[in-house]
């Protein structure tokens, strides 16, 4: 007996952007139940984007949705422009109208806040518990200058070289000039050998050289290691960047909230916008959100 195939909607989503081919793209598969990991990691593959999404039914009632996230190469916990394209998609084709839901990743279960304005979406999540982690050995800070073609006079002397996670960790390197930081050409080879040894796999560069008063950061993120030579813009790193910036008091706040726009993908004609807000306690950080919009690029169905 011929077993029956059964046909899954694929769209392609241009996250934290409202322009078609900006911003960074994730798949998102709108219902996947059915589909096998190895399935899902052979869509990814085709789809070739830096992360697609695959939300699925929930599992208990704690949860109201489901999602996985698959680079190219492996599942990875948790992913900031994937979950905003999820999530919009997942509005768009509902519907919905403004509210908070509950979504179950690899690092827990945490809210997203959909929010209707006018004919298109917002989204935002919350992301996972903020982790600090001693700052590089001076032995690894070295090889990464290295890897990355920086010396350490590029590098902005109030900004410890460290892991930050809120979920998905990434190493945090701050530079003086946003020029150096478009110019980066790094050795992608030494930065997957150097992600064995640190235990991380994401390299954040970013800047506080900020020509816009609306803009405080500016970044760039590498990833070789789990297949991803540039992420064009990473919620993921935008998020540990707002706490760190919180932590080490690089940037004025109220006492409660911080909360600005950082731009990601310039240098690769992607550029985006992430909204960041960072909830303080005692001169602490103590929760990141991660926000914006997105885009449809396209959308289209296969037969597995």
């Amino acid at each position: 007996m011929v077993q029956k195939m059964k046909r899954y909607r694929i769209y392609q989503v241009d996250a934290f952007t409202t322009e078609k081919f900006k911003g960074n793209p994730a798949g998102v598969v709108p219902d996947a139940d059915g589909l096998s990991d190895g399935e899902m990691q052979c869509i990814a593959r085709e789809l070739n984007n830096s992360e697609t999404a695959f939300i699925l039914s929930p599992t208990d009632p704690d949860h109201d949705v489901w999602i996985r996230f698959f680079t190219p190469t492996t599942e990875v916990p948790s992913c900031g422009h994937a979950t905003i394209a999820a999530h919009y998609v997942r509005a768009v084709e509902n519907q919905m109208n403004s509210s908070t839901l509950r979504q179950r990743i690899g690092i827990g279960i945490l809210p997203v806040d959909v929010t209707k304005e006018e004919n298109d979406y917002t989204i935002q999540m919350t992301q996972g518990d903020i982790e600090f982690y001693p700052p590089l050995a001076a032995s690894d800070c070295e090889q990464l200058l290295v890897h990355l073609g920086l010396v350490q006079e590029d590098l902005d002397e109030r900004c410890p070289v460290q892991i930050v996670s809120t979920g998905h960790s990434k190493v945090l390197i701050g530079i003086k000039s946003r020029k150096r930081l478009n110019s980066l050409s790094p050795d992608m080879n030494g930065l997957s050998t150097l992600s064995e040894s640190i235990g991380c796999n994401g390299y954040f560069v970013f800047t506080l050289d900020s020509k816009s008063s609306d803009i405080k950061s500016h970044g760039r993120m590498f990833a070789p290691a789990i297949g991803i030579l540039e992420d064009p813009v990473t919620g993921n790193a935008n998020g540990p960047l707002g706490a760190y910036l919180v932590k080490h008091r690089f940037a004025e706040h109220d006492g409660n909230v911080l909360s600005f726009k950082a731009e990601q993908g310039e240098a690769i004609g992607r550029s985006g916008i992430v909204d960041v807000t960072v909830k303080i306690h005692n001169g602490n950080p103590i929760q990141v959100k991660v926000g914006g919009r997105a885009v449809i690029v396209f959308r289209t169905e296969i037969e597995m």
